[in-house]
């Protein structure tokens, strides 16, 4: 396979996403449901019930993540009143590829939505834990700051939790910022 250099500028032997894989991904409810079922697996009605939506619109969007792989299906259970149940649960798979640049914005836009829903849903902000750093990077220097970021990504993804372990989501964006130059 030929070396990948990500939008950044750093090696990304990650394998590219499908055209098929990146849809998937890059949509903010999609987001939203592997985050649900990255724990714990879930049926389309939990899942539906957690984001507020519709279960049919849900059970479009579970079948998608599971005909790409970002879901997968658990052994069926009954439900109330003896109903066929299917839980679901994340692959971890959006981790181990690389989106195509065409791609890129809309995963962004699809992100920031998911950061901006979850915050709101905490109804506290003094709960999230925000820390905000003006930089002037060279073209290596910012190489050298996604590369650290994506290895401290690696590192958290192997973490095992422990026994009293919360859940907690990590944001980090480094992004030009205009209004300085």
């Amino acid at each position: 396979m030929a070396e990948q250099r990500g939008a950044e500028g750093f090696k990304d032997d990650r394998p590219l996403a499908s055209e098929a894989e990146a849809k998937a991904v890059a949509s903010a409810v999609r987001l939203r449901i592997l985050r649900l079922c990255l724990d714990q697996a879930l049926t389309n009605k939990e899942i539906a019930l957690r984001l507020g939506s519709n279960p049919a619109t849900v059970l479009h969007h579970v079948r998608k993540l599971v005909e790409t792989g970002f879901l997968a299906a658990q052994e069926e259970r009954s439900g109330a009143r003896g109903a066929r149940e299917i839980p679901y649960l994340a692959t971890r798979k959006s981790w181990a590829l690389r989106l195509g640049e065409e791609f890129h914005s809309n995963m962004t836009s699809a992100m920031l939505e998911v950061f901006q829903t979850e915050v709101a849903q905490l109804g506290d902000p003094a709960q999230v834990n925000v820390t905000r750093l003006g930089l002037r990077l060279n073209e290596d220097q910012y190489a050298e700051v996604t590369r650290r970021f994506r290895s401290l990504y690696a590192d958290l993804t192997k973490m095992e939790p422990g026994p009293d372990a919360k859940a907690y989501s990590l944001f980090v964006a480094i992004h030009p910022d205009l209004g300085r130059d």
